[in-house]
């Protein structure tokens, strides 16, 4: 198994993963569609990243950091196959993730979630994250909650 970033040849996992879990847990926003229609556009373009989980040729997982601000990225699309939940990938891929983006001196990164997501927001404290007022206009209508790490 290993940890990679985007390459324009799983720019459709990128979106079934993503896909999979939304309409399981939720619905498919507009913000979402477009997003993870367009991933190098909204994501790899403005300064951002998208890595995957890859075991031999199939991807296993996936999360993407998105820039808001000068450094500051919203950590977004955050995805498992179900057949690899529940062995650790989330949180191999959350460190990965998070050393990243200490790497590159950023300052910040926040999390758009839902209360409903209970393993996700476990993982979230786990690695430091917490919670934050919301805004009213947030980019999610099924965001009911926000969280951010400080990285410096």
């Amino acid at each position: 198994m290993e940890i990679i970033s985007f390459e324009p040849r799983y720019a459709k996992d990128f979106k079934d993963l993503n896909i999979e879990w939304l309409e399981k847990f939720f619905w498919v926003e507009p913000h979402d569609e477009e997003v993870l229609g367009q991933p190098e556009k909204y994501i790899i373009k403005p300064g951002g990243n998208i890595f995957f989980v890859r075991e031999e040729e199939n991807i296993l997982a996936t999360v993407a950091l998105m820039k808001m601000d000068t450094g500051v990225f919203e950590l977004t699309k955050m995805a498992v196959t179900p057949a690899a939940r529940g062995k650790n990938i989330g949180q191999q891929l959350m460190k990965h993730t998070l050393d990243y983006a200490k790497n590159r001196g950023w300052s910040k990164l926040v999390i758009y979630s839902s209360r409903k997501l209970h393993n996700a927001l476990h993982i979230y404290e786990k690695y430091g994250f917490r919670e934050i007022p919301i805004e009213a206009n947030n980019p999610y209508a099924r965001g009911d909650i926000k969280m951010e790490l400080l990285l410096s």
